[in-house]
């Protein structure tokens, strides 16, 4: 397979895979306890949950877009005929 062919360089599809890690450790953030009809949890509340994981995630999710519309380079060798 001819990488000129590929859409996206390596650079890319490595910039994807730290955007999904990031988005995941965003989602593991806003994770955690909950309330149930007998017990009420506080803790479903706290920054963490509301305000720093949707952040991070959304973060994540910008960085993948980034990922995927950055141009890969070109290789600059040019051909001697």
């Amino acid at each position: 397979m001819d990488k000129k062919n590929l859409a996206l360089g390596r650079t890319n599809f490595i910039l994807i895979a730290v955007g999904m890690l990031i988005v995941i450790i965003g989602f593991l953030l806003m994770s955690g306890g909950c309330s149930t009809e007998t017990m009420y949890d506080a803790e479903i509340f706290n920054a963490r949950r509301i305000k720093v994981a949707p952040i991070i995630s959304f973060i994540g999710f910008i960085s993948i877009v980034y990922a995927v519309v950055r141009k890969p380079a070109d290789d600059k060798k040019v051909e001697k005929k």
